[in-house]
């Protein structure tokens, strides 16, 4: 068994029943031109694809 990639560990959440969550895009500089309503909605994580889910599960497994 290798070592566990930190850098996924960090920038994903896992859920008990197997899901995979990440941060919003977009919150990070240009906010003076979105409006509340879309910065509040960001700020809440969001569920990655199955296949990315699939994807960032082999690079923990290596």
């Amino acid at each position: 068994m290798g070592k566990i990639r930190k850098s996924i560990l960090k920038r994903f959440k896992f859920t008990k029943t197997g899901k995979i969550l990440r941060r919003s895009t977009g919150l990070d500089h240009f906010l003076a031109k979105k409006s509340g309503k879309k910065i509040r909605k960001r700020r809440k994580l969001i569920e990655v694809s199955k296949n990315e889910a699939k994807k960032i599960k082999q690079l923990l497994k290596s």
